[in-house]
């Protein structure tokens, strides 16, 4: 039986983790372009083993958030650390750290899927037997042995998202930050995708952006709720059907429909 979702005001429900495990730690982070305030003042914390779901309408400050945690936007405020590495401070050591799929996963189309991986090793510094293991790793984990010869160019949209997804992944990094991972992919890609960050979330910290509520339900501990650049929930998805005794859906529909205090 569909029981009416409880108004629901701005709130946050925030946890508390041990700190030794800390992998991701945001502070007061804020980003404008010119009279749009994309980020608005976000701090949280992620820790190893966990998969932050972070959840928004479009035009939310989901992309500009990971970006500047990808150290690909410079804040106007505010600071984040990725394994310890300040990403104002120490960009380079960041990057090496972390694996990032960004919104459109840019790539060289006119090149093979197998070149573009190697040139990415390249610009990883995986060389030698270290290389080919990598390939050997990350090729099967994203299903693409089939297109591994075809260029870039020639690739459905669905293709070209595991690619992005296994230069996110083959330096085998301790953080993960995927901006809507599934984009464009079918049902049983998408089973797919989401199986594998289950699969890798216990041994990694990942941020997965999205607006896709069912992919929230289907592979976060944790779920981030963020509209017009401030962050209006922090909990779990299950917390947050419980505590309002209504479905994902409308707990989010009403959350980020309601005015953000300035």
């Amino acid at each position: 039986m569909n029981r009416e979702c409880r108004k629901i005001t701005s709130w946050k429900l925030v946890h508390r983790y041990d700190v030794e495990t800390k992998m991701i730690s945001v502070d007061k982070l804020c980003r404008t372009f010119g009279s749009i305030v994309a980020v608005d003042d976000i701090s949280f914390e992620v820790q190893k083993g966990h998969v932050l779901g972070f959840l928004g309408p479009n035009g939310a400050g989901k992309s500009t958030a990971m970006k500047m945690l990808a150290c690909f936007l410079e804040p106007d405020s505010g600071t984040a650390s990725i394994c310890g590495y300040d990403i104002r401070e120490d960009p380079v050591k960041v990057r090496k750290c972390l694996g990032y799929l960004s919104e459109n996963a840019p790539a060289y189309g006119e090149m093979t899927v197998g070149s573009f991986l190697s040139f990415i090793c390249d610009a990883r510094d995986i060389r030698g037997t270290k290389r080919q293991q990598a390939l050997d790793r990350v090729v099967p984990m994203c299903s693409i042995e089939s297109v591994y010869y075809q260029s870039i160019e020639t690739l459905s949209k669905g293709y070209k998202r595991r690619v992005g997804l296994a230069q996110a992944l083959i330096h085998d990094p301790q953080v993960l930050i995927l901006d809507e991972p599934t984009d464009g992919l079918d049902p049983n890609q998408k089973y797919e995708v989401r199986s594998l960050i289950n699969k890798m979330a216990g041994e990694k910290c990942i941020i997965v952006s999205t607006h896709i509520l069912e992919e929230v339900e289907a592979i976060c501990s944790r779920t981030i709720i963020i509209a017009r650049g401030k962050i209006l929930a922090d909990s779990t998805p299950k917390e947050l059907k419980d505590r309002y005794q209504c479905s994902l859906e409308e707990v989010f529909r009403n959350i980020t429909s309601t005015r953000v205090d300035a």
